[in-house]
């Protein structure tokens, strides 16, 4: 009964937001409540949604903070180096555009964060796709899969739980699997090379104000866009949402008192880009900024404080540093408030769906469930049947669930024919590609929200690609005998 209960709760959760019916935050709260009291629990729904948000309160805090440091050296300049870098490659080419997108949140990817990566990237690519008329939910369902491929990284979080969940050493896991990973890379970039010919053929070669001709226009030119709306002959870009506002314009900088700065935010129809000359750079702290991230994203890897209070450590010395008067604090603070509180609101009503589907006991007998559906014949191939059980179960269930409840029934069974666990091990890491699009993912709601796409577009399109990218570095594992 909790079975079916628990796919039923899945499935009609990821309908409804896929057919818009409800929004994901209401989705989120509403339907596990409802399918609580239809699993006779009702009396204990209270203590599940309190277990929950108990969980995922330190992970709230976590994407609050970063929020806030990442949009502060967003605001300072910190990334316009990479961004004048990417767009210079990108030109107002949409096949590059892509492909650039894909590029740089694999880069950006190597901190092991995603809310890091979805931060940088969207506000790096959004102002390009809005000004182009390109499809918003192409540059999220290229950045999510890119970022899930290089989230096999040994500090990225679930290499580290297969290790810990089956005594094994990370490195050992995670060295032997880089081809395979690096063929799953390569699979992200023919994808976004793809689907950039398809806006390329939709929208044509395009150019922007001041190319006079030229193929390619200056990157300071794509870094803040002077006009509204898209590019002349484009239409509006399939894929917009009514996600929570991006970062807006607020007073700040010395030089700018009562000035507003240029965000990366939509100006009603139009939009305003990075702003080259925007108030708030701050070139004379440049590598004060660059030396505090990086020591950030040094003792995150090392894991010297726990991520919540590294980010709440280094958004306070960002805040105090570059903006040391209190006005210009505030104006930065409440610049990322929208943000802040759409992440924050998403998370703690995904606490609620995680709590119900732990605290009924549906997701342990759904795992069972699938564990106990393999026939016996498969006993001597579990490493290839946990690679693609990894594709349905790190979607429906956290990495915890997963890698700790349901990882360990897999490599005892494998075991039992002969199987090495560094196998299993190994072969858990491929879904993770599509379980960076989970609606159980925190982080995926701060790239639905920075870009304005409604969550359930970027899911219908993103999950066939994500799940095709799994199934490459799958295949690849097995052709290399790396699984």
């Amino acid at each position: 009964m909790l079975t079916f209960l628990g796919f039923a709760m899945i499935a009609t959760f990821l309908v409804l937001i896929m057919l818009k019916k409800m929004s994901p935050i209401a989705a989120l709260v509403l339907i596990p409540a409802l399918f609580c009291v239809f699993a006779g629990q009702g009396a204990q729904l209270g203590g599940y949604v309190i277990d929950g948000v108990g969980k995922l309160a330190p992970t709230a805090a976590m994407l609050m903070f970063a929020i806030v440091y990442f949009g502060v050296m967003i605001d300072v300049g910190l990334f316009d180096p990479i961004v004048r870098g990417i767009l210079r490659f990108c030109r107002a080419d949409p096949m590059r555009v892509v492909v650039g997108t894909a590029v740089l949140a694999a880069i950006v990817s190597l901190d092991g964060d995603g809310s890091t990566t979805f931060m940088i990237t969207v506000s790096a690519m959004y102002p390009l796709y809005k000004r182009l008329g390109m499809s918003l939910v192409v540059m999220t369902g290229v950045a999510a899969t890119a970022n899930g491929v290089m989230n096999t990284l040994p500090w990225g979080g679930p290499t580290a739980r297969a290790a810990t969940a089956l005594k094994l050493d990370a490195g050992d896991i995670f060295v032997p699997m880089i081809p395979a990973l690096a063929v799953g890379l390569l699979a992200v970039f023919v994808l976004a090379y793809v689907l950039g010919i398809k806006e390329r053929r939709r929208l044509g070669l395009l150019t922007l104000p001041g190319d006079t001709g030229r193929s390619a226009a200056p990157a300071e030119e794509l870094l803040v866009a002077a006009g509204t709306g898209p590019a002349a002959g484009t239409g509006p870009a399939p894929g917009r949402g009514t996600g929570a506002p991006s970062t807006g314009s607020a007073p700040s900088g010395p030089a700018g008192e009562g000035a507003p700065a240029a965000e990366t935010a939509p100006a009603g129809d139009g939009f305003q880009g990075l702003d080259p000359h925007r108030p708030t750079l701050r070139p004379r702290l440049y590598w004060f900024n660059a030396g505090l991230t990086v020591a950030l994203l040094t003792a995150m890897i090392m894991e010297l404080l726990p991520i919540p209070v590294l980010f709440l450590l280094g958004a306070a010395l960002a805040l105090t540093v570059n903006f040391p008067h209190m006005p210009d604090q505030k104006a930065r603070i409440a610049a990322h408030a929208d943000n802040v509180l759409n992440v924050a609101g998403m998370v703690f009503a995904a606490a609620v769906f995680t709590g119900v589907l732990t605290g009924t006991g549906m997701v342990k007998h759904m795992a069972d469930w699938l564990v106990g559906a393999v026939p016996e014949g498969m006993g001597p191939h579990m490493a290839l049947v946990t690679g693609l059980l990894s594709l349905p179960l790190t979607y429906f269930m956290s990495n915890d669930g997963f890698y700790f409840g349901v990882l360990p029934v897999l490599a005892e069974a494998g075991a039992a024919h002969g199987v090495s666990p560094l196998e299993i091990a190994r072969a858990s890491l491929v879904g993770q590609a599509l379980h960076m699009s989970s609606p159980l993912v925190p982080a995926v709601y701060v790239l639905v929200g920075m870009a304005k796409v409604e969550f359930g577009d970027h899911t219908r399109f993103t999950v066939k690609w994500a799940a095709l990218t799994s199934l490459v570095v799958l295949a690849a594992g097995m052709l290399f005998g790396i699984i």
